[in-house]
Protein backbone atom coordinates (compact mmCIF):
# COMPACT_ATOMS: atom_id res chain seq x y z
CA UNK A 1 0.00 0.00 0.00
CA UNK A 2 1.36 3.42 -0.95
CA UNK A 3 2.16 5.80 1.85
CA UNK A 4 -0.45 8.52 2.38
CA UNK A 5 0.41 12.15 1.75
CA UNK A 6 0.57 13.95 5.10
CA UNK A 7 -1.17 17.31 4.75
CA UNK A 8 -1.13 20.15 7.29
CA UNK A 9 -4.08 22.46 6.64
CA UNK A 10 -3.56 25.87 8.26
CA UNK A 11 -6.40 28.36 8.59
CA UNK A 12 -7.52 31.22 10.80
CA UNK A 13 -9.49 29.99 13.80
CA UNK A 14 -12.03 32.83 13.54
CA UNK A 15 -12.64 32.21 9.83
CA UNK A 16 -16.45 31.91 9.69
CA UNK A 17 -16.37 29.76 6.57
CA UNK A 18 -14.57 27.04 8.46
CA UNK A 19 -17.66 26.38 10.54
CA UNK A 20 -21.09 25.22 9.45
CA UNK A 21 -22.56 28.44 10.83
CA UNK A 22 -21.64 30.57 7.80
CA UNK A 23 -24.31 31.30 5.20
CA UNK A 24 -22.34 29.17 2.74
CA UNK A 25 -20.79 25.83 3.68
CA UNK A 26 -19.02 25.34 0.36
CA UNK A 27 -15.50 25.77 1.73
CA UNK A 28 -16.24 23.86 4.91
CA UNK A 29 -17.25 20.70 3.09
CA UNK A 30 -14.28 20.84 0.74
CA UNK A 31 -11.64 21.28 3.43
CA UNK A 32 -13.25 19.51 6.38
CA UNK A 33 -15.01 16.61 4.66
CA UNK A 34 -13.79 15.95 1.12
CA UNK A 35 -10.08 16.10 1.99
CA UNK A 36 -10.57 13.50 4.71
CA UNK A 37 -12.54 11.21 2.41
CA UNK A 38 -9.66 10.83 -0.01
CA UNK A 39 -7.81 7.56 0.70
CA UNK A 40 -4.47 9.00 -0.40
CA UNK A 41 -4.44 11.81 2.17
CA UNK A 42 -3.78 12.00 5.89
CA UNK A 43 -4.99 15.49 6.83
CA UNK A 44 -4.32 17.34 10.09
CA UNK A 45 -5.97 20.66 10.92
CA UNK A 46 -4.18 23.63 12.48
CA UNK A 47 -6.47 26.56 13.34
CA UNK A 48 -4.65 29.63 14.65
CA UNK A 49 -5.56 33.29 14.91
CA UNK A 50 -2.68 35.71 14.28
CA UNK A 51 0.44 33.54 14.52
CA UNK A 52 1.24 29.91 13.80
CA UNK A 53 4.59 28.33 14.61
CA UNK A 54 5.30 26.09 11.65
CA UNK A 55 8.30 24.41 13.30
CA UNK A 56 5.95 21.75 14.68
CA UNK A 57 5.36 20.59 11.11
CA UNK A 58 9.00 19.78 10.34
CA UNK A 59 9.58 16.11 9.45
CA UNK A 60 5.91 15.36 10.13
CA UNK A 61 4.21 16.57 6.96
CA UNK A 62 4.67 16.39 3.21
CA UNK A 63 2.52 19.38 2.19
CA UNK A 64 1.24 22.57 3.82
CA UNK A 65 -2.19 23.67 2.60
CA UNK A 66 -3.38 27.24 3.23
CA UNK A 67 -6.92 28.59 3.25
CA UNK A 68 -5.91 31.65 1.20
CA UNK A 69 -3.07 34.10 0.64
CA UNK A 70 -4.42 36.76 2.98
CA UNK A 71 -4.74 37.12 6.79
CA UNK A 72 -8.53 37.25 6.57
CA UNK A 73 -8.64 33.47 6.39
CA UNK A 74 -5.07 32.46 7.27
CA UNK A 75 -2.92 33.50 10.26
CA UNK A 76 -0.92 36.61 9.36
CA UNK A 77 2.38 35.19 10.58
CA UNK A 78 3.53 31.68 9.71
CA UNK A 79 6.53 31.67 11.99
CA UNK A 80 9.51 29.75 10.62
CA UNK A 81 7.87 28.92 7.28
CA UNK A 82 11.01 29.89 5.35
CA UNK A 83 13.05 27.40 7.34
CA UNK A 84 10.93 24.47 6.20
CA UNK A 85 11.49 22.39 3.10
CA UNK A 86 7.80 21.57 2.72
CA UNK A 87 5.86 22.69 -0.38
CA UNK A 88 3.06 25.17 0.29
CA UNK A 89 -0.18 25.05 -1.70
CA UNK A 90 -2.64 27.90 -1.33
CA UNK A 91 -6.25 28.37 -2.39
CA UNK A 92 -7.05 31.71 -3.99
CA UNK A 93 -10.38 33.45 -3.73
CA UNK A 94 -10.96 36.68 -5.65
CA UNK A 95 -8.07 37.59 -7.94
CA UNK A 96 -9.08 41.11 -8.91
CA UNK A 97 -8.33 42.41 -5.40
CA UNK A 98 -4.82 40.94 -5.26
CA UNK A 99 -3.10 44.33 -5.34
CA UNK A 100 -5.81 46.20 -3.43
CA UNK A 101 -5.58 43.82 -0.46
CA UNK A 102 -1.84 43.25 -0.68
CA UNK A 103 -2.16 39.55 -1.44
CA UNK A 104 0.86 39.38 -3.72
CA UNK A 105 3.20 40.17 -0.82
CA UNK A 106 2.05 36.97 0.88
CA UNK A 107 3.60 34.91 -1.89
CA UNK A 108 7.01 35.38 -0.28
CA UNK A 109 5.73 35.78 3.25
CA UNK A 110 3.95 32.40 3.16
CA UNK A 111 6.57 30.86 0.83
CA UNK A 112 3.83 29.69 -1.54
CA UNK A 113 4.79 27.20 -4.24
CA UNK A 114 1.46 26.74 -5.97
CA UNK A 115 -2.03 28.24 -6.06
CA UNK A 116 -5.34 26.63 -6.96
CA UNK A 117 -8.91 27.77 -7.48
CA UNK A 118 -11.82 27.67 -9.90
CA UNK A 119 -10.93 30.91 -11.70
CA UNK A 120 -9.75 30.54 -15.31
CA UNK A 121 -5.97 30.81 -15.61
CA UNK A 122 -6.34 33.87 -17.83
CA UNK A 123 -8.14 35.75 -15.07
CA UNK A 124 -5.64 34.66 -12.40
CA UNK A 125 -2.68 35.87 -14.45
CA UNK A 126 -4.38 39.15 -15.20
CA UNK A 127 -3.69 40.11 -11.57
CA UNK A 128 -0.83 37.84 -10.49
CA UNK A 129 2.74 37.64 -11.83
CA UNK A 130 3.29 35.18 -14.65
CA UNK A 131 5.90 33.26 -12.66
CA UNK A 132 3.35 32.27 -10.00
CA UNK A 133 2.16 28.70 -10.51
CA UNK A 134 -1.59 28.11 -10.67
CA UNK A 135 -3.90 25.15 -11.29
CA UNK A 136 -7.62 25.29 -12.03
CA UNK A 137 -9.47 23.03 -9.59
CA UNK A 138 -13.28 23.11 -9.62
CA UNK A 139 -14.57 22.53 -6.09
CA UNK A 140 -17.82 23.35 -4.33
CA UNK A 141 -20.41 20.61 -4.87
CA UNK A 142 -20.76 18.31 -1.85
CA UNK A 143 -22.56 15.28 -3.33
CA UNK A 144 -24.64 14.34 -0.28
CA UNK A 145 -26.40 17.74 -0.32
CA UNK A 146 -27.78 17.08 -3.80
CA UNK A 147 -29.57 13.83 -3.07
CA UNK A 148 -33.33 13.29 -2.73
CA UNK A 149 -34.26 16.64 -4.26
CA UNK A 150 -37.71 17.47 -5.62
CA UNK A 151 -38.26 15.73 -8.99
CA UNK A 152 -38.05 17.97 -12.04
CA UNK A 153 -41.70 17.41 -12.99
CA UNK A 154 -42.93 18.67 -9.61
CA UNK A 155 -41.07 21.98 -9.67
CA UNK A 156 -42.17 25.52 -10.55
CA UNK A 157 -42.17 25.72 -14.34
CA UNK A 158 -43.45 29.19 -15.28
CA UNK A 159 -40.70 31.13 -13.49
CA UNK A 160 -36.91 31.08 -13.67
CA UNK A 161 -34.90 31.37 -10.47
CA UNK A 162 -32.02 33.81 -10.11
CA UNK A 163 -30.26 34.05 -6.75
CA UNK A 164 -27.18 35.71 -5.30
CA UNK A 165 -25.58 39.12 -5.53
CA UNK A 166 -26.48 41.61 -8.23
CA UNK A 167 -25.82 45.25 -8.99
CA UNK A 168 -28.37 47.84 -7.95
CA UNK A 169 -31.19 48.46 -10.41
CA UNK A 170 -31.59 52.05 -9.17
CA UNK A 171 -30.64 54.60 -11.82
CA UNK A 172 -28.37 56.80 -9.68
CA UNK A 173 -26.48 53.83 -8.25
CA UNK A 174 -26.01 52.31 -11.68
CA UNK A 175 -24.78 55.64 -13.02
CA UNK A 176 -22.17 55.79 -10.26
CA UNK A 177 -21.12 52.20 -10.93
CA UNK A 178 -20.73 52.73 -14.64
CA UNK A 179 -18.98 56.11 -14.57
CA UNK A 180 -16.90 56.06 -11.39
CA UNK A 181 -16.19 52.42 -10.60
CA UNK A 182 -16.52 50.66 -13.92
CA UNK A 183 -12.83 51.10 -14.71
CA UNK A 184 -11.90 48.63 -12.01
CA UNK A 185 -13.27 45.18 -11.31
CA UNK A 186 -14.58 46.06 -7.87
CA UNK A 187 -17.71 47.22 -9.67
CA UNK A 188 -20.77 45.10 -8.89
CA UNK A 189 -22.17 46.00 -12.29
CA UNK A 190 -19.06 44.72 -14.03
CA UNK A 191 -19.28 41.39 -12.21
CA UNK A 192 -23.04 40.97 -12.45
CA UNK A 193 -24.07 42.87 -15.57
CA UNK A 194 -26.10 40.11 -17.22
CA UNK A 195 -27.46 38.84 -13.91
CA UNK A 196 -28.69 42.36 -13.14
CA UNK A 197 -30.34 42.53 -16.56
CA UNK A 198 -32.08 39.21 -15.90
CA UNK A 199 -33.61 40.13 -12.54
CA UNK A 200 -35.57 42.97 -14.14
CA UNK A 201 -37.65 40.48 -16.12
CA UNK A 202 -41.16 39.71 -14.77
CA UNK A 203 -40.79 35.95 -15.13
CA UNK A 204 -37.53 35.79 -13.16
CA UNK A 205 -37.87 35.12 -9.43
CA UNK A 206 -34.93 36.85 -7.78
CA UNK A 207 -33.66 36.44 -4.25
CA UNK A 208 -30.50 37.94 -2.78
CA UNK A 209 -27.98 35.78 -1.00
CA UNK A 210 -29.42 36.11 2.51
CA UNK A 211 -33.05 37.04 1.92
CA UNK A 212 -34.28 33.46 2.13
CA UNK A 213 -34.14 30.61 4.62
CA UNK A 214 -32.15 28.29 2.38
CA UNK A 215 -28.68 29.03 3.71
CA UNK A 216 -25.91 26.74 4.94
CA UNK A 217 -26.56 23.22 3.67
CA UNK A 218 -30.10 24.02 2.51
CA UNK A 219 -29.29 26.03 -0.61
CA UNK A 220 -29.91 23.07 -2.96
CA UNK A 221 -33.47 22.92 -1.61
CA UNK A 222 -34.09 26.43 -2.93
CA UNK A 223 -32.76 25.49 -6.35
CA UNK A 224 -34.84 22.32 -6.35
CA UNK A 225 -38.06 24.32 -6.20
CA UNK A 226 -37.55 25.44 -9.81
CA UNK A 227 -37.12 23.62 -13.08
CA UNK A 228 -34.97 26.41 -14.48
CA UNK A 229 -32.34 28.69 -12.96
CA UNK A 230 -29.78 31.28 -14.02
CA UNK A 231 -26.02 31.03 -13.47
CA UNK A 232 -24.39 34.26 -14.53
CA UNK A 233 -21.13 36.02 -13.82
CA UNK A 234 -19.71 38.34 -16.44
CA UNK A 235 -16.00 37.98 -15.59
CA UNK A 236 -15.52 34.29 -14.73
CA UNK A 237 -17.57 31.20 -13.80
CA UNK A 238 -18.55 30.89 -10.14
CA UNK A 239 -19.70 28.01 -7.93
CA UNK A 240 -23.32 28.81 -8.75
CA UNK A 241 -22.76 27.33 -12.22
CA UNK A 242 -22.17 23.79 -10.98
CA UNK A 243 -24.43 24.13 -7.93
CA UNK A 244 -27.37 24.84 -10.23
CA UNK A 245 -26.68 21.92 -12.53
CA UNK A 246 -26.07 19.60 -9.57
CA UNK A 247 -29.56 20.52 -8.35
CA UNK A 248 -31.01 19.12 -11.59
CA UNK A 249 -32.03 22.56 -12.81
CA UNK A 250 -32.20 23.46 -16.46
CA UNK A 251 -29.39 25.98 -16.13
CA UNK A 252 -29.24 29.13 -18.24
CA UNK A 253 -25.51 29.68 -18.08
CA UNK A 254 -23.61 32.80 -19.10
CA UNK A 255 -20.77 31.55 -21.28
CA UNK A 256 -18.71 34.07 -23.24
CA UNK A 257 -15.20 34.56 -24.58
CA UNK A 258 -14.64 37.02 -21.76
CA UNK A 259 -15.73 34.94 -18.76
CA UNK A 260 -14.20 31.68 -20.07
CA UNK A 261 -16.94 29.55 -18.54
CA UNK A 262 -16.20 27.09 -21.32
CA UNK A 263 -13.44 25.64 -19.12
CA UNK A 264 -16.15 23.88 -17.09
CA UNK A 265 -16.91 21.53 -19.96
CA UNK A 266 -20.67 22.05 -20.27
CA UNK A 267 -22.16 21.83 -23.77
CA UNK A 268 -24.81 24.16 -25.11
CA UNK A 269 -28.23 22.51 -25.50
CA UNK A 270 -26.83 19.27 -24.09
CA UNK A 271 -25.90 19.91 -20.45
CA UNK A 272 -26.93 23.58 -20.14
CA UNK A 273 -28.38 26.47 -22.14
CA UNK A 274 -25.73 29.07 -22.93
CA UNK A 275 -26.79 32.71 -22.70
CA UNK A 276 -25.21 36.10 -23.26
CA UNK A 277 -26.31 39.73 -23.32
CA UNK A 278 -27.72 39.39 -26.83
CA UNK A 279 -29.71 36.17 -26.63
CA UNK A 280 -30.80 35.72 -23.00
CA UNK A 281 -34.40 36.87 -23.48
CA UNK A 282 -34.85 34.68 -26.53
CA UNK A 283 -33.49 31.64 -24.68
CA UNK A 284 -35.78 32.26 -21.70
CA UNK A 285 -38.82 32.61 -23.96
CA UNK A 286 -38.06 29.36 -25.78
CA UNK A 287 -38.32 27.56 -22.46
CA UNK A 288 -41.29 29.48 -21.02
CA UNK A 289 -43.39 29.03 -24.16
CA UNK A 290 -43.06 25.25 -23.91
CA UNK A 291 -41.96 24.33 -20.37
CA UNK A 292 -43.28 20.76 -20.61
CA UNK A 293 -41.16 19.89 -23.61
CA UNK A 294 -39.22 16.78 -22.51
CA UNK A 295 -35.97 18.15 -23.92
CA UNK A 296 -35.65 20.55 -20.97
CA UNK A 297 -35.64 17.73 -18.44
CA UNK A 298 -33.22 15.78 -20.62
CA UNK A 299 -30.79 18.71 -20.60
CA UNK A 300 -31.24 19.19 -16.84
CA UNK A 301 -30.58 15.48 -16.23
CA UNK A 302 -27.51 15.52 -18.46
CA UNK A 303 -26.20 18.62 -16.69
CA UNK A 304 -26.58 16.96 -13.33
CA UNK A 305 -24.90 13.77 -14.52
CA UNK A 306 -21.97 15.71 -15.95
CA UNK A 307 -21.58 17.73 -12.75
CA UNK A 308 -21.71 14.75 -10.42
CA UNK A 309 -19.19 12.90 -12.56
CA UNK A 310 -16.71 15.74 -13.02
CA UNK A 311 -17.27 18.76 -10.75
CA UNK A 312 -17.75 17.49 -7.20
CA UNK A 313 -15.54 18.08 -4.18
CA UNK A 314 -14.20 14.53 -4.47
CA UNK A 315 -13.05 15.10 -8.05
CA UNK A 316 -11.50 18.39 -6.96
CA UNK A 317 -9.53 16.67 -4.21
CA UNK A 318 -8.30 14.08 -6.71
CA UNK A 319 -6.96 16.94 -8.83
CA UNK A 320 -5.36 18.49 -5.74
CA UNK A 321 -3.74 15.16 -4.88
CA UNK A 322 -2.19 15.06 -8.37
CA UNK A 323 -0.68 18.48 -7.72
CA UNK A 324 0.67 17.38 -4.34
CA UNK A 325 2.33 14.36 -5.90
CA UNK A 326 4.05 16.58 -8.45
CA UNK A 327 5.45 18.81 -5.72
CA UNK A 328 6.76 16.08 -3.42
CA UNK A 329 8.14 13.59 -5.94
Amino acid sequence: MNKKIRVAFVYKSSNPYMSKKAWATTYYHFFMDALKRNPELDVSYFPAETNFDTSILKNNFDVILLWENHPWGTPDELIGIKNLNIPVICRINDAHDAKIKGKIAYHEKYKIDYYFGYLPSSFFYKYYPKNFKYKVIIYGVEPSLYENLTPFSQRIKNKILCSGAAASTKFHTQLFERIVRFRGETSMYKHYKLRTMCIKLPYVDYTTTLSHKYVNDDYPKLLAQYRASIASHSLYPVIKYWENTASNCLTFMEVTEKNRADILGFKDNETAIFINEKNYKQKFQEYLEDPNNPKWEQIANAGREYTMANLTNDKAVESLVELMKELIK
